[in-house]
């Protein structure tokens, strides 16, 4: 049953021992013996001291193997044998005998058809087929590694199944797509594997998985073999509403959240919630509240504590932080059950150096730009996408396709646009690189932008795209078609700037600055804003919101709850980042917890009540939202009272019927016998007033606003109220009263 042929010459021994013969599966595995009806057995196992071989079909023994070199070179030739089967290698170790089906058995499970839209940047399941996929190959279950490197000289996955070294498992190449690959029947879930790779100039390197969906925290940073077991979704009646309204038509009050500080547990602070605990405590938080949809910051394996997850190495891999994939998609499962949209916040613009990373994958420029000047953030010391690349193309649409796929969030809000769309962005003259127009325009990056928005919209029905985009581009949120980016929203940096300034102002000179409150509505119907408020304004020393307020406490506590009013009742979806909703006091620190024994204090619970209450009035009225960007949504009843500091408009819905005025004040004085106009000849209440006592308000308040036939800023007819110091009063018609149409 064996024989002792030379079964390798002696430069393939010794390049099989020293991890260089890269064409490994032409020698290793089960082959034709040339000239002869015999099949030959090749395989390297370290550390054996003998080598049997099995059949899979029947379990009978037809070989033994031959020692051919005591570092793990075996060998053996089976007789009257033509075509090749399935075998096991039964491995005598001097403490252990074991059983592995060889790999090297097993042909390419790489389909040409992926392998093509790859290459041209339009495939979106990339991570189907790269990374390490479980697999079946003619019967046998096992991982399915791939990985694309098409400059490295060679590519061996090491791991945990086999000891961390380089010599056992080198991977199939494929030189027209520089994809590598090996199906590897003995992984099991959890074990920590990376590719060792040997780049042109011969360097040995190792990277963790680009496309790993699951990844050991530093400093170890390897990738993790996923478990097999699938979640089962219970959305289903979430995802059908979702594809059926239309978000720019309803409510989208968001909260944006950290989850490793939200909220942290133990006796020291420093553990984080796990997801179960977050679906215990965040979920009901959000829903009582009445936010309509969270917004996590990004999720994506990152290292570095300190980044927020804006620098992150695993685009594919939920952090670990929080637990595993399955329970990610439990707690996105259990926001959808509770009728809450969950948003993520994604990082296509920019990927951190880390040595285990994308930089310089395979010895080149891989993802990246060779040029510093198109491939070198200067602000974050980072690596821009090279998105010209179909590999890097189909690698960032797949990366967004899989987080809506398989995890059913609702949408992505890409961070730094404007870094993508300008190829001078922070940069001075000399520093970056004209395209072929000479222009500043990074003509790539935008015609990515534009195939992502039109695949996701047409692949996830009712999930939106979001961009932070903080310059004047044109047509962010238009149609493809119309020569727009494509987006579903913006937020609104202008506007976010500029009522922070105002905010920050003594109100003893904010009629001097009144324009900073309206100007927002000059643009506000050019794109599809959203009006936020994110982390980026409560940290780096800006303070939080309540600290960027002057004046004594009761000031800053009535100015924001004003402010808030404000924010609410302007066209717009709307985000708020997590604490504000109870005025932290101290700037966010992402290695704590949020204050949220500051609730104990009126004020901050008073605070909380206000952000609760806009939430539910923002719900209950269509007018709050349904035309949130069409100019008929939104009437300025007196924009120019600058002499006062106060703001009054109008709020309608599609129906006549439903509509709000807003009336807001924003110093301390009280203003007795306010006129306003009123769009209806009917009287009005007061339906909601930041002033109340019970939101820490001095409490002046307003019951019953009678109708008059009184013409006043361009309605037929007025009213009189009192405005409260520092105040937001919103009015509504009273429902006891027949509604008259006007």
């Amino acid at each position: 049953m064996t024989t002792n042929a030379p079964y390798f010459n002696h430069g393939t021994d010794i390049a099989i021992l020293n991890g260089d013969y890269t064409d490994v599966f032409s020698l290793l595995g089960m082959h034709q013996v040339e000239n002869s009806r015999s099949l030959l057995v090749r395989c390297f196992i370290k550390g054996a001291l003998a080598v049997e071989v099995f059949s899979l079909k029947d379990g009978k023994k037809v070989a033994d193997l031959s020692e051919v070199d005591d570092q793990g070179l075996f060998a053996g030739v089976m007789g009257r044998r033509v075509k090749p089967f399935l075998y096991s290698l039964k491995v005598t170790y001097p403490m252990s005998v074991e059983t592995i089906i060889d790999p090297y058995q097993f042909g390419s499970l790489i389909d040409d058809n992926d392998v093509y839209l790859f290459a041209e940047g339009k495939q979106q399941s990339a991570y189907q087929f790269l990374g390490a996929n479980w697999k079946e190959s003619q019967g046998v279950e096992g991982v399915h590694f791939c990985v694309w490197a098409p400059n490295a000289q060679r590519v061996s996955l090491i791991g945990d199944f086999n000891h961390w070294d380089a010599r056992q498992h080198v991977m199939r190449f494929h030189p027209s797509n520089g994809l590598w690959e090996i199906f590897l029947p003995s992984a099991n879930a959890g074990q920590f594997y990376k590719f060792k790779i040997i780049n042109q100039y011969g360097e040995h390197i190792e990277k963790a998985d680009p496309y790993a969906v699951q990844m050991q925290s530093a400093p170890g940073n390897s990738s993790v073999i996923p478990a097999k077991s699938d979640y089962q979704w219970n959305d289903s009646i979430w995802l059908k509403d979702r594809a059926e309204k239309s978000l720019h038509e309803s409510p989208m009050s968001t909260y944006e959240v950290q989850l490793a500080s939200w909220k942290r547990k133990g006796e020291w602070g420093d553990e984080y919630l796990n997801y179960q605990q977050l679906i215990d405590e965040l979920i009901p938080y959000v829903e009582e509240m009445g936010f309509t949809h969270l917004q996590l910051m990004p999720i994506s394996e990152y290292p570095f504590d300190g980044s927020w997850g804006y620098q992150p190495v695993g685009l594919y891999a939920s952090t670990y932080r929080f637990g595993d994939p399955i329970g990610l998609k439990a707690f996105i499962d259990a926001c959808h059950q509770r009728n809450i949209g969950v948003l993520l916040d994604w990082v296509p613009a920019h990927f951190p150096k880390d040595p285990h990373g994308l930089s310089k994958f395979d010895g080149s420029c891989l993802y990246e730009h060779e040029d510093p000047r198109q491939g070198e953030h200067p602000d974050w010391d980072t690596l821009i996408f090279n998105y010209g690349r179909g590999e890097v193309q189909s690698f960032l649409l797949s990366n967004a396709c899989y987080w809506l796929a398989e995890f059913h969030f609702d949408g992505l809000r890409l961070d730094a646009v404007s870094s993508m769309l300008y190829l001078d962005y922070s940069r001075e003259s000399g520093q970056w690189l004209p395209n072929e127009y000479g222009g500043r325009e990074n003509i790539q990056a935008i015609e990515f932008l534009k195939l992502l928005n039109e695949r996701i919209y047409a692949a996830f029905p009712g999930a939106t795209m979001i961009a932070e985009e903080s310059t004047a581009w044109p047509g962010v949120t238009n149609a493809t078609d119309q020569g727009g980016l494509g987006f579903g929203f913006k937020w609104n940096m202008g506007w976010m700037n500029d009522s922070l300034s105002y905010l920050k102002r003594d109100p003893i000179h904010r009629s001097h600055h009144h324009h900073e409150l309206t100007f927002a509505l000059v643009y506000a119907y050019t794109e599809q804003f959203i009006l936020s408020v994110s982390h980026d304004e409560v940290v780096h020393g800006k303070g939080s919101l309540l600290h960027k307020i002057p004046g004594d406490d009761w000031q800053k506590f009535a100015t924001l709850r004003a402010y808030f009013g404000l924010m609410w009742g302007q066209p717009g979806k709307k985000l708020i980042f997590m604490g504000s909703e109870f005025a932290q006091r101290d700037e966010w620190n992402h290695n704590q917890s949020l204050d949220w024994h500051l609730l104990q204090y009126a004020p901050h619970q008073g605070m909380q009540d206000w952000v609760r209450d806009l939430n539910n009035l923002y719900l209950q009225h269509p007018c709050m939202y349904e035309l949130d960007h069409q100019t008929s949504g939104f009437q300025w009843l007196d924009c120019d009272n600058n002499q006062d500091s106060i703001f009054s408009f109008a709020r309608y819905a599609k129906s006549s019927s439903d509509h709000l005025i807003f009336i807001v004040n924003m110093t301390p004085q009280v203003h007795q016998h306010f006129r306003v106009g009123l769009p209806s000849a009917n009287d009005y209440i007061e339906v909601l007033n930041s002033d109340t006592q019970c939101y820490g308000g001095s409490d002046v308040v307003n019951s019953i606003v009678q109708y008059q036939d009184e013409p006043w800023q361009g309605m037929k007819g007025s009213g009189l109220i009192t405005v409260p110091p520092l105040g937001c009063v919103v009015l509504a018609v009273n429902q006891d009263i027949e509604f008259e149409e006007d």
